[in-house]
């Protein structure tokens, strides 16, 4: 028995130490890894790698058609399937390239791993072609980055890398391996010994004293607002169930940030919508009038805060991160729990149920009185045209058309984001892609190809705008080539509309540069493309354009021509206070400013 326990171990060792060359390394690592996608573009400082990828059939290639698609489609993979994104680059350009999604998933917390060629070992440091200092360029913008130069070391090192991409605050790393590594044989260490070896442990569970503060906090409330973020969908699927949990079990209000969107579902009666610079009416006052502020897995972004000292004036504040350079960043808070979100609401829950707590029913009946009040305003009403789709109305017929579909949601960004998060509803995480942090313009194509690799069944979406889409549109050549059903839906307003929008508000109507006069015909686009081209300009039209969208078996461009001078409300003005908004006036087509929050 004895000697059969010592040959075991010996075999493991054996395996996960096969000598092979750095190339074959790393597939054999994103093999172990479970990768079974990566996104890329081919260059000669990875074509080793490339020829190893040729060689197998367990892992995908998806050639995109530029290196900043790759990794955004990496992002929307990651972000809908919650695995770990792979986006695969050449050196120099190649890596450069990269910066702009690497960016994007570090302020939006989105484990991928990004990995780069570089000049061989010998030639770094000489101005080589296609040479770049890839490891010093992205070290602002990943967790973490490595520069393999002994080929022993890359396995470990790309476990390692995957790791620390989806471990804590998940986020984006990257792999610079030369092209003599890629070459050189070296030894294969398998991701199991790699993990055991990994130095990097962040902190899950949650301070128990402060735990049992905050539960003593719920009970004794009178206005309080859960504020949900992006940290609760990266938790996992148990993140999102605690906190539905949570919510029944104190019938507390909940509102979220952009990207917590789906955390808590939108049909549900103790949600708030969303808040925020384009938040609603309801979820804006309640933050501003709470005396209970719970922050779950978000940042106290700037859109989110608007005026810090103003912020939420008269609360108590807790806040639940795993990050722990995000407590106390922005905002003061009271009570502050380091640890992973599903851990800490597990354990909070457990408290709450064995104390046998309960909440302040009178006052929270008061509470969601005045609640109704503001909810009351619809804040989200606008008057349709009989003669012009506006924005709102597009979104609301697309929301009520595919909602009983298996539908996943991306955006580029702008106007029709902001109005894409008020009138789509959400009931599930992960089923929401946008770039929240960065606002990068022309993320939402290519994470729409992502998406639908991902879940090749599903009905994937990307709300566009005409500016923002173009940034990105020659992946409509990816969509085709990979048969991708993907519908890209664009209001087209033949305006920058979110520019326009400041600049009508805050600038004198000086439009300096916000709209184009070569825009290209989008069907015709579409056609050359060898995609199928949809532009719907009437009103009446717009269910049968939508459904025939849907209908269609392959990639869509639908050019929805809208109202060129709608504004998105409600807007909180950059700098002011939640109770600071400005609302649309649906008889004047005018504006009007939100009374102070009424604290009750």
């Amino acid at each position: 028995m004895r000697h059969r326990r010592t040959t075991a171990r010996m075999t493991e060792t054996d395996e996960m130490t096969k000598p092979m060359t750095g190339a074959k390394m790393v597939v054999q690592a994103l093999k172990d890894q479970g990768v079974d996608v990566v996104f890329g573009y081919p260059g000669g400082a990875v074509l080793p790698i490339y020829d190893e990828i040729f060689q197998q059939e367990d892992i995908r290639h998806i050639l995109v058609r530029h290196e900043q698609a790759a990794v955004h489609a990496a992002e929307g993979y990651a972000r809908s399937s919650g695995k770990v994104g792979v986006a695969l680059v050449t050196s120099g350009p190649g890596a450069t390239n990269a910066v702009t999604g690497l960016t994007d998933a570090l302020m939006d917390s989105i484990p991928i791993v990004v990995l780069s060629g570089q000049v061989p070992t010998f030639l770094i440091g000489n101005d080589a072609f296609q040479e770049a200092d890839t490891v010093g360029i992205t070290r602002p913008c990943t967790k973490h980055n490595w520069l393999v130069k002994e080929p022993d070391r890359l396995s470990g090192t790309i476990h390692e890398a995957f790791h620390v991409a989806r471990s804590g605050r998940p986020g984006p790393v990257l792999v610079d391996i030369p092209k003599d590594v890629q070459f050189a044989t070296g030894k294969y260490i398998g991701r199991e010994p790699a993990k055991r070896n990994s130095r990097y442990t962040p902190q899950v569970k949650g301070d128990p004293e402060m735990i049992a503060e905050l539960a003593g906090a719920i009970a004794t409330a009178k206005r309080p607002v859960i504020y949900s973020g992006g940290g609760v969908i990266n938790s996992g699927p148990a993140a999102s169930q605690l906190l539905r949990e949570l919510v029944a079990e104190t019938n507390f209000p909940v509102t979220s940030t952009l990207m917590g969107l789906g955390a808590y579902p939108a049909s549900g009666a103790n949600w708030l919508g969303m808040l925020g610079m384009h938040g609603l009416y309801e979820a804006n006052l309640a933050m501003h009038g709470c005396d209970l502020l719970i922050n779950i897995g978000a940042r106290f972004d700037d859109r989110i805060t608007g005026r810090t000292q103003d912020f939420s004036p008269h609360s108590r504040k807790a806040h639940i991160d795993i990050d722990a350079s995000s407590i106390n960043k922005v905002i003061h808070v009271d009570i502050p729990i380091l640890g992973d979100v599903a851990h800490v609401l597990e354990d909070l829950l457990r408290v709450w149920k064995s104390q046998g707590r309960r909440t302040d029913a009178a006052a929270l009946k008061k509470w969601w009185a005045q609640i109704e009040e503001w909810r009351a305003v619809d804040c989200l009403k606008f008057d349709p045209s009989s003669k012009t789709i506006k924005p709102q109305h597009a979104l609301s017929r697309l929301e009520a058309l595919t909602k009983d579909h298996d539908r996943y949601i991306t955006t580029e960004v702008g106007q029709h984001q902001m109005w894409a998060a008020q009138y789509l509803g959400f009931e599930a995480p992960n089923r929401w892609m946008t770039s929240g942090g960065l606002g990068t313009m022309g993320y939402g194509h290519p994470a729409s190809i992502g998406v639908q690799i991902a879940h090749p069944d599903a009905l994937v979406i990307n709300v566009a705008g005409e500016a923002s889409w173009l940034m990105n549109m020659q992946e409509m050549g990816t969509a085709v080539q990979y048969r991708l059903p993907v519908k890209q839906f664009i209001l087209n307003n033949e305006r920058l509309g979110m520019v326009r929008q400041w600049q009508e508000l805050l600038h004198g109507e000086r439009y300096s540069h916000s709209w184009s006069e070569a825009l290209p015909d989008f069907v015709k686009l579409a056609e050359a493309f060898g995609a199928k081209g949809i532009q719907c300009t009437d009103p009446d039209d717009l269910d049968d354009a939508i459904r025939e969208m849907i209908e269609h078996p392959g990639p869509v461009l639908f050019d929805c021509l809208v109202e060129k001078h709608e504004n998105c409300f409600p807007m909180i003005p950059s700098g002011e206070p939640h109770n600071k908004m400005l609302l649309a006036n649906a008889r004047t087509q005018g504006q009007i400013t939100a009374p102070g929050a009424v604290l009750v």
